[in-house]
């Protein structure tokens, strides 16, 4: 149900007239009531109009894209793709430029959340969510809210490396479906726009998936292929969607070979960053002094496995073989070559921006996955006899 200004008026406990002047900033009011307000105001996610310039329109020129960590090559590379497909300056509009938001949330869900009521308040025509999402319950049940008050509202919701929130309504996504028609204007209600009409005027988001589970899957067959056995498995984050998804595919390669689990020992969580790769690596060593092999969350943690690999005097791959995940810039020109998988990071940026403006429309709110490829390289090779 909309929020509307007499709602924000009842919760802090003052008159419409006050919260109006709040908002337009052009009537002076108390500090303690205009805190009431606002405080009201964001509890309930009240959005207030742009300016008078956009309401006629249907949105903004605005396209949010959200990532965890823009100094993370991962997120700079597929932010990097959406803006360059939504706003080419060098080329002629068809369906008008947009200017892309970069919204860094630090991995933050808080943050997360903000952004998005911040977008639907600046009417954004679409916001591209990318990367790893939290799994926490409550924010997904949160999460879910904002993404089916966004495509009620007009907006188009991309989900770029994501799943759609699992909890609640949010399995579907449902919301208001919105898309572009050959002219570039907003049509909405009917089918189109992700998940085909269920007769109320509702379509799910769409996902522009990354293959995470099958390229792990890949990097753990390719150190059984070579003869290892004591495979130490630095994942990312425990409540992040990507971390589980990788983490699937590298105990279905072990149990495609009939293999046990790996031990909980064997198995450590941390940020996707260097220094949980060096200090994981320290510590698989002190919980299984034999490993022969380390397969890191990405490439940065990678690096961090190679450094502390190196301190502790022990050769890579002579000694233990490490590989990343992402093929990164920097994965081909590190010593030795980093074995790694490669995700079309740039592709699904692209695909995604392509969805934002509307040029494209899959039928079943899901753009075909590209399968991660396996890069071998000489961070790998068999283990010592």
């Amino acid at each position: 149900m909309t929020v509307t200004l007499a709602d924000v008026a009842a919760r802090a406990g003052v008159s419409a007239a006050t919260v109006s002047r709040v908002l337009n900033g052009n009537y002076p009011v108390a500090t303690a009531t205009r805190s009431r307000v606002l405080r009201a105001v964001d509890e309930l996610e009240y959005v207030v109009n742009g300016p008078a310039s956009s309401l006629a329109a249907a949105s903004s020129d605005l396209v949010g894209v959200l990532v965890n960590d823009i100094a993370d090559p991962f997120f700079g590379i597929i932010a990097g793709a959406v803006q360059d497909t939504i706003g080419p300056v060098t080329e002629t509009p068809g369906h008008g430029r947009k200017l892309a938001v970069i919204c860094n949330t630090g991995g933050s869900p808080e943050r997360e959340l903000t952004y998005l009521t911040l977008l639907q308040r600046q009417r954004a025509a679409a916001v591209v969510l990318t990367g790893s999402g939290t799994e926490d319950p409550a924010h997904q049940d949160a999460l879910a809210t904002r993404l089916r008050r966004l495509s009620a509202g007009g907006v188009r919701v991309v989900l770029c490396g994501r799943p759609a929130p699992s909890s609640g309504d949010a399995t579907s996504g449902r919301g208001v479906a919105t898309r572009a028609g050959s002219n570039g204007a907003a049509h909405t209600g009917g089918p189109g726009y992700g998940e085909p009409d269920d007769g109320d005027g509702t379509a799910r988001p769409v996902t522009v998936p990354l293959d995470n589970e099958g390229g792990a899957r890949a990097l753990t067959e390719h150190l059984l292929a070579l003869g290892h056995r004591r495979i130490g498995y630095l994942a990312g984050p425990d409540h992040r969607s990507t971390t589980r998804h990788r983490l699937a595919g590298h105990r279905a390669a072990l149990a495609d070979a009939g293999l046990e689990p790996p031990p909980e020992r064997l198995v450590l969580h941390g940020p996707f960053d260097r220094d949980t790769g060096y200090s994981g690596a320290l510590r698989l060593l002190e919980e299984e002094p034999g490993l022969t092999a380390i397969a890191a969350a990405n490439d940065t943690v990678a690096l961090g496995v190679c450094a502390a690999l190196r301190d502790r005097g022990l050769r890579v791959p002579e000694d233990v073989s490490v590989t990343g995940f992402d093929d990164l810039p920097f994965a081909a020109d590190v010593a030795p070559g980093l074995t790694t998988v490669r995700l079309p990071l740039r592709e699904a940026g692209t695909a995604a921006g392509r969805v934002a403006l509307g040029l494209e429309d899959p039928k079943d709110g899901l753009v075909p996955a590209t399968p991660a490829r396996l890069v071998a390289r000489d961070s790998t090779a068999a283990p010592r006899a």
